[in-house]
């Protein structure tokens, strides 16, 4: 018996979708159904293990359907022409994936009285303003359009941090952008629930991305986290991607306003 896939019929883009975590969301919507818009500043990986193929190409040779479009997600224009063109495109828009984000403190820990105004900047710029941005023009297009058959007008899943619930070791900038993206995504639930649009976010422990590997030289050793996610030490991109799918599925129809971790136990020390 054949089952229908979770995001079927379904129009989503997903920022960052060239490596990492939005290349694994991405390509596990296109595999539940949904036709995905990847964005991102170039649809070539950073990492070596991601750049033989795609994440756009990869999705259309195993059958799927995708997009890419090229975006600078803390450029207001930009934004708002990534929801346009896909609306050009498919039609509508019913899932808002905002993942692109930076960690620029993996690389060069620091503390807040030694933190610079351009690592602040930047980080809050492509960390936070972005989810601003995506939501405001992909919620504005969610009002405008017919409701999705489910009847509700679309899902929104923000990417934030674990370091959005707790603190973090010499990543104040991170960890102010990720608390931003959180209280945003609750703000937003409460909002637009009478117009039935979901807004949730995850909040991923240390996940094994390119990220990550930055993390593990310059800040925090493999042993140390492994000890500190008690399940199965650090995460894989697709133990996010998982759930990514869960919450802009109608499995999620009665959730709104939750930052989910999905962490390997870290959070709950």
């Amino acid at each position: 018996m054949s089952q229908t896939p979770r995001l079927h019929n379904k129009i989503a883009i997903v920022t960052g979708a060239s490596s990492g975590l939005g290349r694994a969301i991405a390509i596990r919507y296109a595999q539940e159904g949904a036709k995905v818009v990847c964005a991102d500043l170039s649809p070539t990986a950073r990492s070596q293990e991601e750049t033989e193929i795609t994440t756009c190409n990869l999705i259309v040779e195993k059958g799927g359907a995708a997009l890419f479009v090229q975006t600078d997600v803390g450029d207001a224009a930009q934004m708002e022409n990534l929801i346009d063109v896909t609306v050009e495109k498919y039609g509508r828009l019913d899932i808002l994936v905002n993942n692109a984000g930076v960690a620029l403190e993996a690389r060069t820990p620091a503390v807040l009285h030694l933190t610079d105004e351009e690592t602040w900047d930047t980080t809050m710029r492509v960390n936070a303003k972005s989810v601003f941005l995506g939501c405001k023009y992909a919620l504005a297009q969610m009002l405008r359009q017919e409701p999705h058959s489910s009847g509700d007008r679309g899902w929104i899943v923000n990417i934030s941090s674990i370091m959005g619930m707790i603190a973090g070791p010499e990543n104040p900038s991170y960890c102010a952008s990720k608390g931003a993206v959180s209280q945003l995504t609750r703000q937003i639930a409460l909002d637009y629930a009478p117009h039935r649009i979901h807004a949730n976010a995850l909040c991923p422990g240390y996940t094994q991305t390119a990220i990550f590997k930055e993390t593990i030289t310059y800040m925090t050793p493999w042993e140390e986290l492994n000890r500190r996610h008690p399940l199965k030490g650090p995460g894989q991109p697709d133990d996010i991607a998982r759930m990514a799918v869960v919450l802009a599925s109608e499995d999620a129809s009665w959730v709104t306003g939750v930052c989910l971790p999905v962490d390997g136990g870290y959070t709950a020390r």
